[in-house]
């Protein structure tokens, strides 16, 4: 099928859905210049060992080396802008034709694009926690409270402070998981943008999405494990993709 078709097909199952949810990954953001994961030679995962820095081992270890190495390395993460595939999901859900956002992503994109209904699988870096009383505190203030103290202390129990992303070896939010898999299961249309659907348990949703009748439209850089069960399948820049989707 040639492109021109594909989009086609995409716009017309947008259409004609009538409960249409979106999963996006890090391949959403790398337009907005903030690299993925798992990429040969840019992504994350090249520069440090996630299980050192990113693990909630690692963590509840060394406190003091995630906020001066892993912090650092996601800091630029709040300057980052909503891409063109950002705004299209923004603007379908606008339109009435996209009722969710199911993310991997932590970046808050979705959100400056517009976009309401979203869920975040695996956390944000907006506020942290205590992990004393379970006091909430800004991103502002923890990264206030960094200047003076290394790990921040929260201020009503002394409890040690963690931005709320979900890190190597924690649990995925149960109430955040469970709303996915009930519009999985009501949905009649699921898109996949971004994400090479290798991340257990997230990569069972779209399984979840087709084994309650649901069609699958895969926009992903390469290919994934999900292509043969897909309605459509385009492998490319989501920027182009995007671009290409002339539905507003």
């Amino acid at each position: 099928m040639k492109s021109e078709k594909r989009i086609q097909k995409v716009v017309d199952l947008l259409i004609n859905s009538k409960y249409a949810l979106v999963l996006t990954g890090a391949g959403i953001s790398t337009d907005s210049g903030i690299p993925d994961f798992r990429s040969p030679g840019s992504g994350l995962w090249e520069k440090v060992d996630p299980m050192e820095v990113f693990s909630s081992f690692a963590f509840q270890r060394n406190p003091r080396r995630f906020y001066e190495e892993g912090l650092k390395m996601l800091s630029h993460f709040s300057a980052a802008k909503p891409n063109i595939s950002h705004l299209l999901l923004a603007k379908l859900e606008e339109k009435s034709l996209l009722n969710l956002i199911i993310t991997q992503n932590i970046d808050g994109l979705h959100q400056k694009a517009g976009s309401q209904n979203v869920i975040e699988l695996h956390g944000n870096l907006r506020e942290g926690t205590c992990l004393g009383c379970g006091r909430k505190y800004s991103m502002e203030t923890i990264l206030e409270k960094i200047k003076d103290e290394i790990p921040p202390l929260c201020h009503m129990c002394g409890g040690i402070i963690k931005p709320d992303l979900i890190l190597f070896g924690d649990m995925l939010p149960e109430r955040e998981y469970n709303l996915a898999q009930e519009a999985c299961l009501r949905c009649d249309l699921m898109l996949v943008m971004g994400s090479s659907l290798i991340v257990a348990p997230v990569d069972r949703l779209p399984a979840t999405a087709v084994s309650g009748g649901a069609k699958l439209i895969i926009l992903n850089a390469e290919r994934t494990i999900y292509d043969r069960q897909a309605e459509v399948v385009i492998n490319g820049s989501l920027s182009q993709i995007s671009e290409s989707i002339d539905i507003l």
